[in-house]
This record gives structure tokens, C-alpha cells and sequence, in this order.
């Protein structure tokens, strides 16, 4: 009898967004993973080679490590269910929800899970209403100090936190040159944690939370990426209810935006222990200084073993219909 053979994964990394280079780093670590768990691996990038490939060499599973869009837009994955070819991680639809921040906080609230409080404005609308009177009365509503980012993307870029009402106009247009809409929400002191979520096939669980300190407070883009920035605590320093209560939330937003597979939930726990949730990432960064590696490292697992359950159970449910 001969061993059945391991199936033909292919990596997706890179495609145009912002974050191509972090794609492309993430990209190479879940191969490197992927190889020394026993698997057939091959990495290509997102460009019009693709679709040719996927029709002529039908690879048995595809695990997208694309961040931006159009890896977490829904798009990705939308084609992927046109051809036919099984993927790891959300549906196209979920994919698009989580993309869009102000659709996560509508779907959250609804769900009666704390989001800051805040407002979403479009390009047009910002300059249709005069943007120093509209800004003048987010500031009277919300209050200093306030954190602005674009609706869409993720890695930090374009976010900044605003202490004074006279910095707010520049961080609208550096949040603007990300995306086309902002969301302008109250700033929320307090310790931030990030908690990845797996579902292996038994039902979303969440992992050990990752505790977030920054130099300066600003968790942006270098911070995320360039070790010895950051420093990070898994598990994070908290009580064990609390650890408790942010593992529950983030399995609560994993399921009820409909996410699939893995997801990384990131939330901030005030000093008064308040629970407020800041957004849900579908495409979670694998690179050396990302979190859901670190995770994994801290309850024990292999990064390979994880993601080798991820495209057994993939493999298993074969093509999802477009939706």
C-alpha cells in the first residue's frame, strides 16, 4: 500500500496594495511552515499569471496570505470559488464585512458587542458639508482625543491619533490617501491586546491574547513590522477573567461576522476593565513580528501543525459557491 500523497498547496502573497511587502514576508513564512509539516508548497503572487496556473495546474487547496485588498476585500476569494478551487479562510461575503469597518461596527452593535463610539464619512461628504464646521461638531460630540482611520486596510497605515482639534484636519487627509471613507472614532485608553481565533473543525476557539506595548504608544506600521520596536506579552498581563472576557468577545465577533477558519480580533480593555473591540482582521499577518504566530508559539502548538489542520479542513469541503 503507498502512503496517499500530501496535497498541493499554493501561497498566495503580494498582489498591489500597501501592503504588498508585509503579504510577501507572510507569504514566505507560511511556505517555510507548510514544507516542514510534510506538505507540497508553492508560493506565487497575485498578477494575471494566476488564473492560467489555477486552470492548467489545479492545485488541491490555495491558503491566501494576502493582506489589503484584493486578499481581504472578498475579491480573492470570490475568484477563487469562480475557479473552482478550495481555499483556507473566510467566504467572499464575510471577507467583504469584516473589510469595511463601519459595516463590522453596525454587524457588532447589533450583536451587543462594544465598539468605540464613532462616525464614518466619506470624501464627498466631508467636502460637500464644509470640513472645518463638520469637524468642529465631531469634536464637540465626540471629544479629544480621537483616533482616525481609513474604513478600509489594515497594518496602521494611514491611522493617527488626534489630541488636538487643530491636527485633526491633516490626519483626515492621511487617512483619506488610504481609502476614500474614514472613520473618526473616541479615542479609548487602555491596554491593547490582539486575539487570534482557529476553528480546526471542532468550532472557533480563541488563542492566548497577545498584549501590545509600543514605545510611544503608537502601534503604526514600523512598530508592527521592525523587530525590537514592539514589545509584545503572550499571554497578555492581565486577570484571568479578563483574559476570560476577551477570549469569549473575539469569538463572538469571529462568528458573528460569519468568519471562517482564522481571524484576529483586535480589542482594548480600559482601566475600569471595559471591553471595547477596534476591528476583526480575515487574513491575519504570519511574519516574525506578527500575532497569530505568537499565539500559536504560546499554547504550545506548531505554526505548521496549525495551518497544515487549516488546509486538511479546506481540502475536505472542496469549492464554495460565489457568494
Amino acid at each position: 500500500m503507498t502512503a496517499e500523497a500530501p496535497p498541493r498547496v499554493l501561497v498566495l502573497a503580494g498582489g498591489l496594495s500597501y501592503e504588498r511587502d508585509v503579504s510577501l514576508r507572510s507569504g514566505r513564512r507560511v511556505v517555510d511552515a507548510l514544507t516542514a509539516a510534510g506538505l507540497d508548497v508553492e508560493m506565487r503572487d497575485v498578477d494575471v499569471t494566476l488564473l492560467p496556473y489555477l486552470s492548467a495546474e489545479r492545485p488541491d487547496v490555495v491558503l491566501p496570505a494576502v493582506h489589503g485588498s484584493p486578499g481581504e476585500d472578498g475579491s480573492l476569494p470570490g475568484v477563487l470559488d469562480v475557479v473552482g478551487v478550495p481555499y483556507v479562510g473566510s467566504t467572499a461575503r464575510a471577507a467583504r464585512l469584516a473589510w469595511d469597518k463601519a459595516i463590522t461596527k453596525s454587524i457588532l452593535s447589533d450583536a451587543g458587542i462594544a465598539t468605540p463610539p464613532g462616525i464614518t464619512l466619506p470624501h464627498s461628504t466631508f467636502s460637500e458639508l464644509g470640513a472645518q464646521t463638520l469637524l468642529d461638531h465631531i469634536v464637540a460630540r465626540l471629544g479629544l482625543p480621537l483616533v482616525v482611520k481609513p474604513v478600509h486596510g489594515g497594518s496602521g497605515l494611514g491611522v493617527a491619533a488626534v489630541r488636538s482639534a487643530d491636527a485633526l484636519p491633516a490626519a483626515m487627509v492621511g487617512a483619506f490617501s488610504y481609502a476614500p471613507t474614514v472613520l473618526i472614532e473616541r479615542y479609548v485608553p487602555g491596554v491593547d491586546v490582539a486575539v487570534s481565533v482557529l476553528d480546526e473543525g471542532d468550532g472557533p476557539r480563541a488563542l492566548p491574547a497577545v498584549e501590545i506595548e509600543p514605545p510611544d504608544g503608537n502601534y503604526d506600521y514600523a512598530a508592527r513590522y521592525t523587530a525590537g520596536i514592539t514589545t509584545w506579552h503572550c499571554p497578555a498581563r492581565l486577570p484571568e477573567k479578563v483574559l476570560d472576557e476577551v477570549a469569549e468577545i473575539a469569538v463572538r465577533v469571529h462568528t458573528a461576522l460569519g468568519l471562517r477558519d482564522l481571524s484576529r480580533i483586535d480589542l482594548i480593555v480600559g482601566p475600569d476593565g471595559d471591553i471595547q473591540v477596534l476591528e476583526a482582521n480575515t487574513a491575519p499577518g504570519m511574519t516574525e513580528t506578527s500575532l497569530l504566530p505568537m499565539a500559536v508559539e504560546a499554547a504550545g502548538r506548531r505554526l505548521g501543525s496549525v495551518l497544515h489542520n487549516l488546509v486538511a479542513r479546506a481540502s475536505g469541503r472542496g469549492a464554495e459557491s460565489s457568494g
